[in-house]
């Protein structure tokens, strides 16, 4: 089953797959929830022409492993265990090493790298040297949700295809068919907050922010002169510590921010620089570990000075 989405990328690879000459590397590029990580899988699988069920021992997949060697010690003890936050280069090597063997099954290997932009520095260098000189019969798939961040030279070397966001109508279908309990404001807010991602708007699904979507709307256009609005955004994001959610909360008040702009007939740089507020906010929650409701009235706040902007920018 092709999903939405993909059928561009589809194409791309089984004519490359059908063709004299196969690209070697490539990034699959686009937004988190979008599908990349399993596209990968199955891209993986037609080009071996498989069909192994559960693990193929040609498809190296390479992704977050545990924080360190406690960590690694309770995954191989089969309990619950803590990941880091990038891919490191003792991962990238043993990979290596393994491309020092032939395939298993076939003349054919797949690497995928999931996902690529979260790899540590070193090991990205370490990376580039098999994609400069790759082994044969030896494919990369690098997934990546921010592809500027991976090194220019890594980019250089692969294939792009590109999985554009999901158009609202579409995405609506889908999530009224993957979560039918959700009423209209529920999934307007992850659609809103997702912004074409299929997987981040199931994820905001289950925070339920539908309230806290049309509250933040009402401060933007209405403005909150005697605070009851701000009041109300802070009892509808709780009181508990939930990065996660907290986390999504944000990324909500950015995407309705982003439609303000977008929407702007005026000179939206009071409301770029704004939005750029609520990016500094995004980025130092989970450091700082924000008081929930200041957090409500600190966002609420935002978006009253940018429905202000917006007024100046349009008179």
């Amino acid at each position: 089953m092709t999903l939405a989405g993909h059928t561009d990328a589809w194409e791309a690879w089984r004519n490359s797959i059908e063709s004299s000459r196969m690209h070697h590397a490539w990034l699959l590029a686009g937004k988190k929830g979008l599908g990349k990580a399993t596209f990968a899988q199955a891209a993986a699988r037609a080009l071996l022409q498989t069909d192994v069920a559960g693990d193929h021992p040609d498809i190296l997949t390479l992704s977050y492993g545990p924080k360190n060697k406690e960590e690694a010690k309770k995954r191989d003890d089969g309990k619950p265990y803590e990941l880091s936050r990038g891919i490191k280069v003792d991962q990238v090597r043993e990979v290596q090493r393994r491309l020092t063997t032939r395939p298993t099954l076939g003349s054919k290997r797949v690497v995928i790298i999931d996902p690529a932009d979260d790899m540590e520095v070193s090991a990205s260098n370490a990376l580039l040297k098999s994609l400069e000189e790759p082994p044969q019969g030896t494919y990369f798939l690098l997934v990546a949700h921010s592809p500027a961040r991976l090194l220019p030279t890594i980019r250089s070397r692969c294939r792009t295809v590109r999985f554009p966001p999901i158009p609202r109508e579409q995405m609506d279908a889908l999530l009224q068919d993957l979560a039918p309990k959700a009423d209209i404001a529920s999934r307007d807010a992850a659609m809103a907050a997702a912004a074409g991602s299929p997987g981040a708007a199931l994820s905001f699904l289950d925070f339920d922010l539908g309230k806290s979507a049309q509250l933040m709307r009402r401060i933007v256009e209405e403005g909150d002169r005697d605070f009851s609005l701000r009041g109300q955004l802070a009892g509808t994001i709780g009181s508990r510590q939930d990065i996660p959610r907290l986390q999504a909360v944000l990324d909500l008040a950015r995407a309705i921010l982003a439609e303000k702009i977008d929407g702007s007939a005026g000179d939206p740089r009071n409301l770029v620089d704004t939005h750029a507020e609520l990016v500094r906010l995004t980025g130092e929650q989970p450091t700082y570990n924000f008081d929930p409701g200041l957090l409500g009235m600190e966002i609420g706040t935002l978006l009253v000075q940018a429905g202000a902007a917006s007024e100046r920018g349009n008179v």
